[in-house]
């Protein structure tokens, strides 16, 4: 089995006090962490990297920079994208995609990096469940990967909708989703 650590927005933006503050982010840092200094090159960061000023992305994406104008690259500043220095560390020979967008698979590089690795199958950690996580498990699912999420390794801002979005992808997705915890993952790694 060729597998890979999709590590999913664990930033500094997430994990320090910004309006994009994910607390649950310091709770799951320590098995993200075991596994991707245990697995290092195997670890793929993705970073979700807002635009330089609302107008620079089309569509509903304005209207949500509009609101969030204090998290562009003009206001923000550059080094709270990066990935939380002791992830950052691991890079290389851990690797680095940024996106745009929720999901890692809209401009194609990522899957394109994994197919010419014959990878098969992705392990899911960081965060947010509910917004980021579900969109890269879904692209993971749509593109055909055997997907496993870490479910003590995803976090979000809102317990209630974390609870429901492990619930629903686990139920869901069954056959194509495993769910399941970090140490269970490593004895079998």
């Amino acid at each position: 089995m060729e597998w890979r650590h999709i590590c999913v927005d664990m930033q500094r933006m997430f994990a320090e006090e910004t309006p994009w503050h994910v607390p649950w982010m310091e709770t799951v840092l320590p098995q993200i962490r075991e596994l991707a200094e245990r697995h290092a090159q195997r670890t793929i960061f993705t970073r979700f990297v807002p635009p330089p000023k609302p107008d620079d992305l089309p569509g509903t994406w304005r209207t949500y920079y509009r609101k969030w104008w204090m998290m562009t690259g003009e206001q923000l500043p550059r080094e709270m994208v990066d990935v939380v220095p002791c992830l950052k560390k691991l890079i290389p020979p851990a690797r680095c995609f940024d996106k745009r967008v929720y999901s890692p698979w809209f401009d194609g590089s990522l899957h394109a990096a994994l197919s010419g690795e014959q990878v098969s199958t992705l392990v899911i950690s960081g965060g947010e469940t509910d917004v980021c996580v579900m969109a890269t498990v879904m692209g993971a699912i749509d593109l055909g990967y055997r997907t496993i999420i870490l479910k003590d390794a995803v976090c979000s801002v809102a317990d209630q909708t974390h609870d429901a979005s492990l619930e629903l992808m686990g139920n869901r997705f069954s056959v194509q989703l495993e769910v399941m915890n970090t140490e269970e993952f490593l004895a079998s790694a």
